[in-house]
């Protein structure tokens, strides 16, 4: 299966959006397609092997619009503008000719409708034929969408404009013919008409462009050109030039070109832009640099390590674009609801023709009420009401170095009321130190480091890591193994080696005679390290962890906002009670292992509300089972992720973002809802023309784009989080 995302053009409502989302899906070899109207793109999975990107096209065609591939088209707002002008100056003569003697206007003798009815009739037909051709996208689209089943708001809309200018050009013929029909032309409606929609979308463009900064911002930030050094020659390239490999050159003021590794010199950078921390980052030779951050004071050279989309914001973007095109619960139902909206305002509009040429006998009257009806109803607000806020709250985040992978998620963490921690790598540092030995050998000190950090050098836990930090010249190892929660076993030179816990140990069946040594050194906080060869053990360890700045503030105010927050740990109780103490958290559970970390994540989420937090690592499981799986990654392993949301630093702080920015996106959601469904059940009545309240077409378009308007700055509150 691949995955595309292609940008569309032409939709502009949920209709459409809904309409395109159900057309591909019932195509043969797309296995799942998700249509965003706010960032103009369909999501497509499908098999290469029975469809190929230019049937993708093809296929959006057929529903109607234009897909412009993976390449982001802007459009030429100084085109639109001059447009608008035009036309708005041409809708104030024909408003002034047609209505300036209601409020005593003096209007040139030859333009008087009552003294030159020919001439006025005649300037009117021309004048909303000119404004027909501006406003053909609308209707030529609306038609097509009826055609295939999938009205929309330029179906309405065009609909609409065709009614009222076919029976203005109706009473045009029959003023040429000698009658006195000058006070049923409504051809300066049509065009107010499609100016208000021009102006609306226009608004809306330029607003839901804001909403959309955010992940635009993540998409420029690397430079367009670097320096390589080759032949002991520096040489300007551009960033596509760039090879794996290839060393380059960044001077105070410069950004990284790529993800790489630093062979010389040391600098600080600013990686905020992806981590949200504006704290300058210390890097010397062997240190990670990422593509896009900005080199503040020292001129270093690196070796290019991952490039073009193989950099880690590459890979943030791919998952941010995803996520704004995955549903929420609560879009879905919207979807829904917007599905049945279209059809109905029709029903309405014919219903409200009929009932009027019934009581008020004037077909006029009746004309106005099913134009009114097609213009005042408003969609657009509808669909707007949620994918809007998702976008912009998704956006928000991902400036804060939060990664959120789906909106389902988004909107799940409202329900959240326990969030759990994994101990080691995300309450604490994850950087150990061996603060404590014992050895029972006599082999030296140096020999069994060197045997220890061999073996450990396989391994990705903490444990390890913090172990085999400045390791050098290390022995070979042979079939190695992992054993998930206890340790690792391998051979060096001939011989097997273990590494691990006393539940390794205890697994080995080996005899321990150091448990009173392990208790002295888990009193002082240690993390407990065996190591020993066939059936004896030759050390332990003790290391300590240090925990996280700014940690036991989280766990307060988690507390503040009634969370239960719980700890795992896979280290012994005497060791996670002494961490946990120090964090005030009362529910602990130790010596758990990731298979019992996933039990145990399951026992508490039984009504869908339970947090995990862990890194990412050998806590997939956990994660993966917990209503949400948020990791704290330190920027590299972004693409082969398995949780939810990633917090690109390690700082989790940024949890009580999450929280604020979730609340506050469901909250604005309902109140989008509130007024989208409200001004619709407000404005369609009236629109009918059955009450003492009646509407024109024009005014009825001018609310129509000031609805979508509400809906669009209501959402756009969420960017100042």
């Amino acid at each position: 299966m691949k995955k595309k995302i292609l940008n569309i053009e032409g939709m502009t409502c949920s209709a459409c959006s809904n309409g395109l989302e159900r057309y591909l899906n019932k195509q043969n070899g797309i296995k799942e397609a998700s249509v965003n109207l706010v960032m103009a793109t369909a999501y497509v999975e499908y098999d290469e092997n029975i469809i190929k990107e230019q049937d993708l096209n093809r296929f959006v065609k057929e529903a109607g619009f234009k897909s412009l591939g993976e390449m982001r088209k802007d459009g030429n707002n100084k085109k639109e503008i001059k447009f608008i002008i035009f036309f708005s100056i041409l809708t104030l003569f024909l408003m002034y000719i047609s209505m300036g003697d209601m409020i005593k206007l003096p209007i040139p003798l030859m333009l008087n409708k009552m003294e030159n009815p020919k001439i006025y009739t005649t300037i009117l037909f021309i004048s909303s034929i000119l404004g027909l051709t501006w406003g053909i996208d609308i209707i030529k689209n609306g038609i097509k969408n009826i055609i295939h089943k999938m009205p929309n708001m330029d179906s309405l809309v065009g609909i609409g404009v065709i009614v009222n200018l076919s029976y203005s050009i109706y009473n045009a013929v029959l003023i040429y013919y000698g009658k006195n029909n000058i006070n049923y032309l409504f051809f300066e409606s049509s065009i107010m008409i499609i100016l208000f929609v021009k102006i609306g979308r226009f608004i809306d463009k330029r607003n839901k462009a804001k909403a959309v900064d955010a992940i635009k911002n993540l998409v420029m930030v690397t430079p367009k050109d670097a320096t390589i050094i080759k032949d002991n020659k520096e040489i300007k390239v551009t960033i596509n030039e760039i090879k794996k490999d290839d060393i380059l050159i960044c001077r105070p003021g410069e950004k990284i070109a790529v993800d790489g590794i630093v062979i010389k010199g040391q600098t600080h950078t600013d990686e905020s832009f992806l981590t949200g921390e504006s704290n300058p980052v210390s890097k010397k030779i062997g240190s990670k640099v990422m593509a896009g951050s900005i080199n503040y004071d020292g001129c270093i050279e690196y070796r290019a390590e991952n490039i073009g989309k193989d950099t880690n914001i590459s890979h943030i973007v791919d998952l941010v674009v995803e996520a704004t095109n995955t549903k929420a619960p609560i879009s879905k139902i919207v979807d829904k609801i917007s599905g049945y909206f279209v059809p109905s305002i029709f029903i309405i509009a014919i219903f409200s023709l009929i009932l009027n040429l019934i009581i008020t006998k004037q077909l006029p009257e009746a004309i106005i009420a099913l134009v009114s009806v097609l213009v005042v109803a408003c969609p657009c607000a509808l669909g707007l009401a949620t994918p809007l806020v998702m976008v912009v709250a998704i956006g928000n985040a991902s400036k804060k170095g939060i990664v959120i992978k789906s909106g389902e998620s988004l909107e799940a963490i409202n329900n959240i009321d326990t969030v759990v921690f994994d101990k080691t790598g995300t309450l604490t540092k994850g950087k150990l130190e061996i603060v404590d030995e014992k050895y029972i050998t006599k082999t030296s000190k140096e020999e069994v480091l060197k045997l220890l950090q061999s073996l450990e050098k396989k391994s990705n836990h903490p444990l390890a890591v913090s172990i085999c930090k400045n390791a050098q010249d290390l022995y070979d190892v042979k079939e190695f193994k992992e054993i998930s929660g206890h340790g690792i076993t391998g051979k060096i030179n001939g011989k097997v080696y273990f590494a691990g816990n006393k539940k390794l140990v205890d697994t080995l069946k080996i005899n321990n005679n150091f448990l009173d040594i392990e208790e002295e050194f888990s009193k002082k906080g240690e993390s407990i390290v065996y190591f020993g060869s066939e059936k004896n053990i030759i050390a332990i360890f003790g290391l300590r962890d240090e925990i996280k700045e700014n940690v036991k503030q989280v766990v307060v105010d988690l507390k503040k906002l009634n969370k239960k927050v719980v700890m795992l740990s896979g280290d012994n109780e005497k060791v996670a009670q002494f961490i946990a103490k120090k964090l005030d958290i009362n529910n602990v559970y130790s010596n758990i292992s990731p298979q019992g970390k996933q039990e145990k994540i399951k026992e508490l989420n039984n009504n869908k509300n339970v947090i995990m937090v862990g890194d990412g690592i050998n806590d997939s499981p956990a994660l993966k089972t917990a209503t949400i799986g948020i990791s704290v990654s330190n920027s590299t392993a972004i693409s082969s992720d398995s949780s939810d949301i990633i917090l690109v630093s390690e700082n989790i702080n940024r949890i009580l973002n999450l929280f604020e920015i979730g609340n506050k996106t469901i909250k604005i959601i309902k109140e989008n809802l509130f007024w989208a469904l409200f001004y619709n059940v407000l404005m369609i009545p009236i629109a009918t023309g059955l009450f003492a309240i009646k509407l024109n077409p024009m005014i009825a378009s001018i609310a129509m784009t000031f609805s979508s308007l509400t809906v669009v700055l209501n959402s756009l509150r969420l960017r100042k989080i």
